[in-house]
C-alpha cells in the first residue's frame, strides 16, 4: 500500500492509501514512501491545516472498522472545527453509551482527519486521547483550531474551555 510521510508540528505522520482512499494516519515515519496523487493532496491539506490556512479536509476516507465504529466515525466527521461534543452528547446522538464512544474513538485509524480530538468529557475536561502524546496532543489540536478560527474571523465559537 502506498504511504507518504510528512513533518507536522506534532512530528512525523504517515498517510496510507488503499484503493483510491486514505485508510490510515499514523504517528511517525512510514517505511514505504510513494507519493501518489491522493497522498500528495492529503499531505497538502494536512499542511494547510497545521499552517492555519484551512481546517477543512476534502478527501476520500475509508477507515477499516466495525459497523459501530463506522457510525461513530461518521458522527465525528460532522463535528465542525473549533466545536466540541461530550462523549455523552455523541452517544445520545447515535443511540449508544459514552464508554462505547470512547472505545471507538480510541480505534480511530484517521486521527485529525476524523476529528476524535473534538470529543471531550461532559464537564469540559479533555478526556482521553490515544494518539501520540495523549491528552497533550488533543490539547494542541483543539487550541490550534481555536487559534485558527479566531485568526480568520470565523463566527464559530472555539469550543469549550479546556481544563
Amino acid at each position: 500500500m502506498p504511504q507518504l510521510s510528512l513533518i507536522t508540528p506534532l512530528g512525523d505522520i504517515t498517510l496510507t492509501e488503499e484503493d483510491g482512499a486514505i485508510i490510515a494516519l499514523d504517528w511517525g515515519r512510514g517505511r514505504d514512501q510513494e507519493g501518489t496523487t491522493l497522498l500528495k493532496r492529503a499531505a497538502a491539506q494536512l499542511q494547510d491545516y497545521f499552517d492555519g490556512r484551512s481546517l477543512a479536509f476534502d478527501l476520500p476516507l475509508r477507515p477499516h472498522g466495525t459497523p459501530f465504529q463506522q457510525r461513530v466515525w461518521a458522527a465525528l466527521a460532522l463535528i465542525a472545527p473549533g466545536q466540541t461534543l461530550s462523549y455523552g452528547e455523541l452517544a445520545r446522538a447515535i443511540g449508544s453509551a459514552p464508554r462505547a464512544i470512547g472505545q471507538a474513538n480510541r480505534m480511530n485509524p484517521l486521527p485529525v482527519l476524523i476529528p476524535c480530538h473534538r470529543v471531550v468529557a461532559a464537564d469540559g475536561a479533555l478526556g482521553g486521547y490515544s494518539g501520540l502524546d495523549g491528552p497533550q496532543t488533543k490539547r494542541f489540536l483543539l487550541a490550534h483550531e481555536a487559534r485558527t478560527l479566531h485568526k480568520d474571523g470565523s463566527l464559530a465559537p472555539p469550543g469549550v474551555p479546556i481544563r
